[in-house]
């Protein structure tokens, strides 16, 4: 424990007055956390089946559009399709490349598109690249195909695929050198929307096995909130609240954790302001954390207050207004909603609150084993992008009034067949009584539009539904 002492700066009958106090920073808390572990222990990675079937429906696709490849280096798509991140191949000068084709077979008189799998590899890693855990099909073998170094990697890989057509998908985080060594080799990275777009939606639209690791993985998360805002102390800095959560993160099972927290007035800059500032009486504190289960991302930000927190009753009021928009936002994402419209209903509560061109951001963005990733909740007439079943998304609005306050809450969601919050009498979906809190329903007589207007039978369910879901207030998180 470490003891902190501050002198805080407010006023007294419109005079400023400085006051030094000693708060207990409470940064040392060796197993505190540790009754998080078991929320997710029962939770095993994508099992290799789930690849086999990833493969498939890539095979397919590619034959759909007329695609003879898809190539990928090892990052979050070579994840997906074939359990190749950047922690076993960290990617270098020297190209080692995911390729899935599409093989057509007719049995029966019936067509069958199967996928091949094929690793290019440096010749001196190839030993490396053989104990890879590329899932494949029993009947299928992963094909390896070495380069020297005295050859040209991409001009190996085309002599050696003999391809129909020379059209072919690249991930689309490939980095631009082997972007532009495969077109030098004479591949034709196609990237029209409806070459690509097909390949995106395999990814956009999550499994009950992604289901659940974002489910839990995001459950978590907020529980750790919870534990470490019941150890803060007025006083504390943010670089101490941050070792807590971190910590808290940690001893949850998650791993790549990472958190943001902002103390008072430094958290109108969304990304951070680089100080590490002490929080005050009268100050609330915004996380914004997450981590990943066994490669699934969690993304949660709560603004918070303290038991012995005094917050001015204008910073309350706009708490509440960007709980509202929260709402408002996942009151209306639904199957065939255009994700622009989402944002803009968030956006148009925090408007009517005369905070419009405070909320300097897009609503909120896709969710798996990346933490941003498409599809996107922003306006723009460009953004054609509509929701689907088994889409997953942050909800994130905010309001960002520099040299005074900031404040921003973010749950994740998806968009399922079963049901919405709200449809049912859950407990976690009732307003507590409190008149000190906002509702957790939104009269829909209050939207912009009827969410009645687009039909559909997937509505949005919180990630964090299991432990309580939507913030309450700045208390309780």
């Amino acid at each position: 424990m470490t003891l902190v002492y501050v002198r805080i700066i407010g006023t007294r009958d419109d005079l400023p007055y400085f006051q030094t106090r000693r708060y207990l920073a409470r940064t040392s808390h060796p197993g505190a956390f540790l009754h998080l572990n078991a929320h997710c222990s029962h939770l095993s990675p994508i099992p290799a089946a789930e690849y086999l079937t990833r493969q498939t429906h890539l095979a397919e696709t590619l034959h759909a559009v007329n695609a003879s490849a898809y190539i990928a280096e090892p990052g979050s798509n070579a994840f997906y399709f074939g359990n190749l991140s950047t922690s076993t191949w960290h990617p270098s000068e020297r190209p080692l490349l995911l390729v899935v084709t599409p093989r057509v077979k007719y049995t029966g008189g019936n067509l069958a598109i199967q996928p091949v799998v094929t690793i290019l590899t440096p010749r001196f890693e190839a030993r490396r690249a053989n104990l890879l855990h590329v899932p494949v099909s029993p009947s299928s073998d992963i094909r390896f195909i070495e380069w020297a170094e005295h050859e040209n990697p991409y001009t190996v890989l085309k002599q050696s695929l003999n391809l129909s057509h020379s059209n072919i998908i690249a991930d689309e985080y490939m980095r631009y050198f082997v972007a532009r060594g495969l077109s030098s080799a004479g591949f034709n990275i196609v990237s029209a929307p409806a070459h690509t777009q097909p390949i995106l939606a395999l990814r956009e639209r999550k499994s009950s096995a992604e289901l659940a690791l974002l489910t839990c993985a995001n459950e978590v998360t907020l529980l750790a909130l919870r534990a470490v805002q019941q150890r803060m102390s007025i006083g504390m800095r943010e670089s101490d609240a941050h070792e807590l959560i971190l910590s808290a993160l940690t001893a949850a099972g998650l791993s790549d954790v990472s958190a943001l927290v902002l103390f008072g007035e430094n958290a109108a800059l969304p990304h951070g302001s680089g100080t590490d500032r002490v929080l005050g009486v009268h100050e609330m504190a915004l996380f914004d954390i997450g981590g990943k289960l066994h490669g699934y991302t969690s993304d949660l930000t709560r603004t918070i207050a303290l038991p012995g927190s005094q917050i001015p009753p204008s910073h309350l009021a706009l708490w509440y207004t960007v709980q509202r928009a929260q709402i408002a936002a996942h009151t209306v994402a639904r199957e065939g909603v255009l994700t622009r419209s989402v944002d803009a209903v968030a956006r148009a509560v925090i408007e009517d609150s005369g905070n419009g061109k405070f909320f300097t951001h897009r609503l909120g963005h896709g969710i798996g084993l990346d933490g941003h990733e498409s599809p996107y909740l922003r306006g723009g007439i460009d953004n054609d992008a509509v929701i689907a079943i088994n889409n997953t998304f942050s909800n994130e609005p905010g309001i960002y009034r520099e040299g005074e306050v900031g404040i921003r809450l973010e749950d994740c969601f998806a968009v399922l067949l079963d049901g919405s919050d709200g449809d049912d009498d859950d407990d976690d979906d009732k307003d507590d009584g409190d008149p000190s809190t906002s509702p957790l329903r939104l009269s829909t007589s209050t939207l912009p539009w009827p969410i009645s207007s687009v039909p559909s039978q997937g509505r949005a369910r919180l990630l964090t539904r299991g432990v309580g879901g939507f913030a309450r207030s700045p208390w309780l998180p």
